[in-house]
């Protein structure tokens, strides 16, 4: 609400009292408005009421769409869930960034990592060379993958996640989340893959991954060799090879990491971190995947058919 109306609306609450001595003009000086003003704020209360409720209205899909699946979203992520609904709904930026702002809803906001985790790099004679090269996405699906492990803090100790995503699609395609750090967990993810999208792999599918002894383990590299995968590593202690491995972290503890340190139990843990790789699979809808979800997005990119090409109803 601008200055005007608000004193639009104390001089109106004034002028209502019963036990009011001024009037409207004398009102308004003090106020420093015009009359002319104040009786067309006055002529417009229903134009006003009209308004109100249709910014009620929309604010209500705008907060359904801020709590799908218990997950907040900034703006984009809500102009994307809005277009997702069936029938979809266009609501541009702007009225969203605005409603919100008029109700009092605030985004989420990704904190500054000051310190850039760096990649934990041991000296080796195992290592490759980074063929990838930071070409994410230019090869298409399934041909760079991308793969790192985490520290999970909760109830004062650790857990450890490892997970492969595709460059590409930004799909999660194998995760596993362990008590240690044996290298035990990291092989699984790779079978996981393997087991779960071996046919969509081919032999100029990459894995790539930090210098970390468990991708320059002699087990790593022969599973890698057996399934007949292409290995790459990021230089040492150079996490902008692997930005986009790190970012998916960054999202993820972000978004669930309160709910984390909170947990008492591994397997509460395991529980949140499953829900959420299902979320972020199915219904985390990315701007850079043309407004998808990475699995919707990884269709599209095979199928051609784009999900959103309906006519939605703009508002």
């Amino acid at each position: 609400m601008d200055k005007s109306s608000v004193k639009f609306e104390i001089i109106h609450e004034i002028i209502s009292r019963e036990d009011n001595v001024q009037n409207v003009k004398e009102l308004c000086a003090i106020a420093g408005v015009s009359r002319s003003g104040y009786y067309n704020w006055v002529a417009s209360a229903d134009k006003r009421a009209e308004r109100e409720a249709a910014d009620q209205a929309n604010f209500k899909m705008i907060l359904d769409a801020y709590k799908f699946r218990g997950y907040d979203k900034g703006i984009r992520g809500i102009n994307m869930r809005l277009l997702h609904l069936d029938p979809p709904i266009v609501m541009n930026l702007k009225k969203i960034r605005r409603l919100m702002h008029k109700y009092g809803l605030f985004c989420p906001v990704r904190k500054a990592n000051p310190y850039r985790r760096m990649a934990r790099a041991m000296k080796t004679d195992a290592v490759f060379d980074n063929i990838l090269n930071r070409e994410f996405k230019e090869h298409g699906p399934r041909k760079v993958l991308l793969t790192d492990i985490t520290y999970i803090p909760y109830c004062g100790i650790f857990c450890y996640l490892s997970v492969i995503i595709d460059g590409c699609t930004k799909q999660v395609l194998s995760y596993v989340l362990s008590k240690s750090l044996e290298l035990d967990f990291v092989l699984d993810t790779v079978n996981g893959l393997i087991d779960n999208h071996g046919i969509s792999l081919d032999s100029e599918t990459l894995i790539h991954s930090d210098q970390g002894c468990h991708y320059t383990s002699k087990k790593f590299r022969q599973i890698i060799k057996d399934s007949g995968l292409r290995q790459s590593m990021s230089r040492r202690g150079n996490c902008w090879d692997n930005a986009p491995q790190e970012s998916f972290f960054g999202h993820m503890k972000d978004e669930i990491g309160t709910r984390i340190k909170t947990s008492t139990s591994f397997d509460e843990v395991k529980t949140i971190i499953d829900d959420w790789m299902d979320y972020y699979n199915k219904d985390r809808y990315q701007w850079q995947l043309a407004k998808l979800s990475p699995d919707e997005y990884y269709n599209y990119l095979i199928s051609g058919d784009y999900p959103l090409q309906r006519v939605p109803n703009k508002i």
